[in-house]
């Protein structure tokens, strides 16, 4: 069933997040990565200009959102939703100390045939990541996707 595209230019509340040197040591070890830009000062401060948080921990954005209230949600059916793809963009470097603002939006709803009946339906949700300085550092794109209900005979 289609998607009420409708929901295209829905944002969700801002939501202010810390990037905190402690929790970027935290993430960096949880993802096994050892790169000296996320735990060693003296070298990140060398080569970057300070500690950095790796690629991916934009995520953790989700622990800064209280309430729920900066999600964005298409109406899918939970049971048949994957996620289906990440990207990152980074305009700006992101340092520890940083204090950025993150709003979501969609950007776009689709819909494809599926190959097990019926038809998948897209979402396409972009986050833009703003620091203090209200400069626009990152922007990331996900896609859900509601993958079609199986036709019975």
């Amino acid at each position: 069933m289609p998607v009420d595209k409708s929901y295209i230019g829905r944002t969700g509340a801002p939501v202010t997040m810390h990037v905190e040197r402690g929790k970027i040591r935290e993430f960096a070890r949880a993802i096994k990565d050892d790169d000296p830009m996320y735990f060693d000062e003296a070298h990140a401060a060398r080569e970057a200009g300070g500690i950095m948080p790796p690629v991916t921990f934009l995520q953790t954005v989700t622990h800064w959102d209280n309430d729920g209230s900066s999600r964005v949600r298409v109406p899918f059916d939970l049971k048949r939703v994957l996620h289906g793809e990440q990207e990152y963009e980074f305009l700006k470097p992101i340092h520890a100390g940083d204090v950025l603002t993150a709003v979501s939006r969609i950007v776009d709803i689709y819909e494809k045939p599926g190959k097990r009946g019926g038809s998948m339906n897209f979402a396409v949700t972009e986050t833009e990541y703003k620091n203090e300085r209200g400069e626009l550092v990152a922007r990331a794109r996900h896609i859900t996707i509601e993958t079609g209900q199986v036709v019975k005979d």
